[in-house]
Parts: structure tokens; sequence; C-alpha cells
């Protein structure tokens, strides 16, 4: 299993509890659960991606804006490591 940056994934986690609980559901939130399985719709998934440019103060690439990359909080978490990682080298 890869090794994931503790902080971003507890962040995201963060995320997806304050969507949730704005829909009076407080599933438990695991990395590898399915994002749309825990109860996220769409527009939850539009609200998520706000809130993670919001957090990471980074905006999302539209080419990176896909069902794969939102998958889950695992794939949430490469999502946003890879953006603050090409910040950091930019």
């Amino acid at each position: 299993m890869p090794s994931f940056d503790v902080d971003v994934s507890h962040r995201i986690v963060a995320l997806v509890r304050d969507i949730l609980a704005q829909n009076a559901s407080s599933t438990d939130v695991t990395t590898d659960a399915k994002l749309v399985d825990i109860g996220l719709t769409s527009m939850d998934m539009v609200n998520l991606m706000l809130a993670l440019e919001s957090e990471f103060d980074f905006t999302i690439p539209q080419e990176l804006i896909t069902p794969e990359n939102f998958q889950s909080v695992a794939t949430l978490e490469r999502l946003v490591s890879g953006q603050l990682a090409a910040a950091k080298a930019a």
C-alpha cells in the first residue's frame, strides 16, 4: 500500500465528513470507501472539488476532474498531493 500524506488525507476526510453532515449523514469515511457509496451525489462532488481547491489553495486542472480522481479519499489524496508537488516544483 502506498504511503499517504497523513495530513492531506485527514484534511480530505474532514471535508468529506462536512459535506455528509450537510446531508444529515454520518457515514464512516475511510480512505478506500467509494464516495458515491457513502452518499455523495454529483452536486456533493462539485462542492467537494471547490472545498478541496479552497482548502489546499490551488485550482484542479479541468483534465483532472474525472470520475477516477473522485472515487475515494485515496484517489483524491493522490490528486491533491500531485497538485501540491507540482506547485512546489513550479
